[in-house]
């Protein structure tokens, strides 16, 4: 079974950069439908990008153009790159991996609709002014 640890969150200013890193152990991250959610208190989970077994990746319009997901399969590590924050962006963000016929279905949303194989302690990202 997968394990997946992220890092690289933190506090940035607006339009600034970041890149969330998420390591997986255990089983290769190619294997499945891997990818990023995210969540603000009160407010439901929010699915931002996914990458499927054959590198095919999906975002939903609100990060489109300013998030690139990718994956190393040598490091077994997945990427976030994250450009032009702005305030809205502000949440804790969850690396997820999903049984591989996921991605092809629902892409992007499927970490806040299928039960996940795993996910990660999560990492936060503060965008301010």
């Amino acid at each position: 079974q997968v394990q997946l640890i992220e890092s690289g969150g933190g506090s940035v200013q607006f339009g600034e950069s970041l890149t969330l890193s998420c390591v997986a152990s255990g089983d290769d991250l190619e294997n499945y439908c891997a990818g990023w959610f995210r969540q603000v208190p009160d407010k439901e989970k929010e699915g931002i990008a996914s990458i499927g077994p054959d590198s095919t990746t999906s975002y939903p319009d609100s990060v489109q153009g300013r998030f690139t997901i990718s994956r190393d399969n040598t490091a077994n590590t997945m990427y976030l790159q994250m450009d032009n924050l702005n305030l809205e962006d502000t949440a804790m963000y969850y690396c997820a991996a999903a049984p591989r016929e996921f991605c092809a279905v629902m892409g992007w949303g499927t970490f806040t609709n299928v039960p996940l194989s795993a996910r990660g302690q999560g990492t936060m990202v503060t965008v301010s002014l």
